[in-house]
């Protein structure tokens, strides 16, 4: 009885939060985080990993996107059938065990969402110093500043903060859009889509090596593409927006990307392309920019990458906290992070220690040092929460599923031995942040202990 009570909870779509978020608003939440300003110089990357390949490159940035697109219909699925705030620690206490959910939210809390938006913070002054002669501590004072300003503005609600995160993703696109359309129209070289890596011939093996090592650098660019299931509570019609919402936003920013350095190559030659990377300057973008509008194409690309940055930010600061209100919630946590603002309906406290924790680490950390620390655990409970549909659909075969995982339980798999990949090969490639990474779910585990045995106690008396 008691089970059953449970599963009804996490499937009614019945909340104290406000169903502020449309459509519309759920595709600019993603695309908000997800289109940063890696856009304009990750390709580089992708060249290099691909061995100055403009075939395989495009070939590894539609990878990249299909990944993302299965691992956000897997994310659809469990959404649309549990709507509940937290989104993957709700996902994961379900299909494993309490603890698998909490170290999901504790290394958010602790590290993944902080880090990230100190990260974000740090890179947007940064960037200003295009306009402005800034030295590293002015850098972090704007950083702080910036935390403390976007967090009092979400406080306000779900609804101010995401008008703002429409009004950003729209401003974010114009200048995108503009380098696109003009490299696109006015280029005049002519790429070779070819899927052989430059240089001398590699085994078709090799190839493959190289493609999915380049998929990975594509992956920091999609990043982000979870975060609209963190506020399923605040969708209006979940199990309608939620997965339309996801697809939208994923299969867009995948043909953005695509077709944005198909642009690139449209106006530098491999050779040009080459001599910029070698040269150390990897934003191909704004190359692109000065090349059709001079200093006014530098003071665009710059613009928008600032504008994208702020974006993000505010979409970070906006759902991060609904996670550690859902595991509040289940018991385990803080028990001021469950509480509502009576009016606001936001999380306050989870809100606030959110700005603190991430304040701590903007005036302690690089810039470098933090956007390494996000990486490592968020691929682990990317594979467990993929491999949850399958676990969820043996444990509880009854409950409604309005919207399922295309190509399950194929494409299901798949997908779940990608993320594992992509999880060894950031162990392989940088060990001391993915020995880091366990350090703080060890941590967690203890952390974990402690609150149960109070939550035990709680319960018996």
């Amino acid at each position: 009885m008691a089970e059953e009570l449970k599963i009804q909870n996490l499937t009614t779509e019945k909340t104290e939060f406000k169903r502020e978020v449309g459509v519309f608003g759920g595709v600019s939440l993603l695309g908000g985080i997800m289109i940063g300003s890696g856009i304009f110089y990750i390709g580089s990357y992708v060249m290099m990993r691909t061995g100055m390949s403009q075939g395989l490159s495009l070939l590894a940035w539609i990878i990249g996107g299909i990944v993302c697109l299965l691992g956000g219909l897997c994310l659809a699925e469990l959404g649309t059938a549990m709507p509940k705030a937290g989104g993957m620690t709700v996902y994961l206490n379900e299909a494993y065990h309490p603890i698998v959910g909490f170290l999901c939210g504790f290394s958010s809390w602790l590290l993944g969402g902080p880090g990230s938006i100190a990260g974000i913070a740090i890179a947007l002054p940064t960037a200003m110093r295009t306009f402005f002669d800034l030295s590293d501590f002015s850098i972090k004072m704007i950083a702080v500043i910036l935390i403390l300003g976007l967090t009092v503005y979400n406080y306000l609600g779900i609804k101010q903060g995401s008008v703002l995160q429409n009004i950003t993703m729209v401003a974010k696109l114009v200048p995108i859009v503009i380098i696109l359309v003009a490299a696109l129209f006015l280029g005049r070289a002519t790429p070779d889509l070819s899927l052989v890596p430059q240089g001398d011939s590699v085994s078709s093996g090799k190839v493959i090596g190289m493609v999915a090592f380049a998929v990975i650098a594509t992956l920091w660019a999609y990043e982000g593409w979870t975060n609209l299931n963190t506020i399923s509570e605040e969708v209006k019609n979940p199990r309608r927006n939620l997965p339309l919402s996801i697809i939208i936003a994923i299969v867009s920013i995948t043909v953005l990307y695509t077709l944005f350095n198909f642009a690139i190559y449209r106006v530098f030659s491999l050779e040009e392309i080459k001599t910029y990377i070698d040269s150390g300057n990897f934003y191909l973008g704004t190359e692109v920019a000065k090349l059709f509008m001079g200093n006014f194409g530098a003071i665009l690309v710059t613009v928008g990458m600032i504008v994208s940055m702020f974006g993000a930010l505010n979409g970070c600061i906006l759902a991060f906290p609904r996670m550690y209100y859902a595991m509040s919630v289940e018991g385990h946590f803080f028990k001021s992070f469950k509480v509502l603002h009576p009016v606001n309906k936001i999380p306050t406290a989870a809100l606030f220690v959110q700005a603190g924790i991430s304040i701590i680490l903007v005036v302690f950390r690089s810039l470098d040092q933090l956007t390494s620390l996000v990486i490592f655990s968020g691929m682990i409970y990317n594979f467990l929460t993929v491999l949850a549909v399958i676990i969820l659909r043996r444990k509880y075969p009854t409950i409604e599923r309005p919207y399922k995982a295309w190509g399950y339980p194929v494409l299901t798999v798949i997908t779940a031995l990608i993320f594992m990949g992509l999880m060894v090969n950031t162990f392989i490639e940088d060990p001391t942040t993915a020995l880091l990474s366990l350090a703080v779910q060890v941590a967690g585990v203890l952390v974990y202990l402690i609150f149960d045995r109070i939550y035990q106690r709680e319960r018996a008396n």
